[in-house]
């Protein structure tokens, strides 16, 4: 098996020849950790791609505020000013483009590439020689984190619950830039599509099943359909515990999940995974073991990832990721305990 072939079988619950293997180059641990963490991912490369050398970043005085602390503001695509504290790591929204959801009328959605245009072309070919050995996917769309960085939370779950036509005339703005995106990415021709949306606390759902279920789900069918019909892998990611709403999405097309693992009680969790046929992005506890364990207790917690999820039947992957605070005595034996079963 080559690097592609690895992972489709594996999504698709097919023994693999050894458990692929995903990394997120996250800008944040090669500030903390430097080119130790460019070496360890180029001696075990993974199965997403080839390995790619990052630059280690080095923060300016315009980072810094008068402490000596990092610190931005930065405004995105959507007019959102998002305030930054920790480097690499995701911020928090500070000025919101829609806190007034009388603006909404004259909001504009981002523009995009078209199909046919340069950067189409170059994405094209890029595409062509990356599927030759390793799996494609691409970041395709999210829609609660969307409105909650154009609107207060307080705002999008209040007006969700009383259905206001405002919420529900921005979700279908949302859907329908998606929607676009998606065009373009099956053009490509990418292997599968990324979508995320976070739902859930570590104990509970932020919102009630049968919200999710009126709100979302018709928008995500919506958004899957075209995935659907091409025969393309859909890929769901969704911190929190969202235990009660993971029949729907595979009934609504979702090939696999990345989830928040310590939310669940993972031996029951895996049974019922396989049970659905939906696949597992096995992503180590990273708010405890990672951050606070000790190099011994990664690689035990890897051994047990491994045997209960059956990785060698398919069905999972491991998927790694450098998030701020891990000591790299962690990453280590992380990456290297993950190698014993490759």
């Amino acid at each position: 098996m080559n690097s592609r072939e690895r992972v489709n079988a594996a999504i698709h619950f097919k023994p693999v020849d050894k458990v692929p293997l995903q990394y997120n180059y996250t800008p944040v641990g090669y500030f903390e950790h430097g080119d130790k963490l460019n070496e360890l991912y180029k001696a075990y490369p993974d199965d997403f791609g080839p390995f790619e050398y990052k630059q280690v970043p080095v923060l300016t005085k315009n980072q810094l505020d008068e402490n000596g602390n990092y610190h931005e503001f930065k405004k995105d695509e959507w007019d959102t000013v998002w305030e930054y504290r920790i480097y690499g790591i995701a911020g928090i929204p500070h000025i919101y483009p829609l806190s007034d959801m009388g603006k909404l009328k004259d909001y504009i959605v981002p523009s995009q590439p078209d199909i046919g245009s340069e950067q189409f072309l170059i994405d094209k070919q890029q595409a062509v020689e990356h599927k030759k050995n390793y799996y494609l996917s691409r970041f395709a769309g999210t829609i609660i984190e969307k409105l909650k960085a154009l609107c207060p939370d307080e705002n999008v779950y209040c007006d969700m619950a009383e259905g206001t036509k405002e919420i529900n005339q921005l979700a279908d703005m949302i859907v329908e830039y998606y929607e676009k995106k998606i065009q373009y990415l099956l053009a490509i021709d990418v292997d599968g599509f990324y979508f995320g949306d976070d739902y859930g606390t570590e104990k509970s759902m932020l919102l009630s099943p049968s919200l999710w279920r009126s709100f979302f789900k018709p928008r995500w069918e919506r958004l899957f359909e075209p995935i659907k019909k091409a025969g393309k892998n859909i890929h769901f990611h969704s911190c929190g515990y969202v235990l009660p709403i993971l029949e729907d999405l595979k009934e609504l097309g979702v090939h696999s999940i990345w989830p928040q693992l310590p939310a669940y009680d993972m031996v029951e969790f895996a049974k019922y995974c396989r049970s659905l046929k939906l696949a597992v992005a096995i992503h180590t506890d990273r708010a405890n073991v990672m951050t606070f364990g000790t190099p011994s207790q990664v690689k035990d917690l890897v051994k047990k990832e491994y045997e209960v999820f059956r990785m060698q039947e398919g069905g999972s992957w491991f998927y790694v990721e450098a998030d701020n605070g891990f000591p790299f005595e962690n990453m280590e034996a992380l990456v290297e305990t993950i190698a014993q079963y490759r």
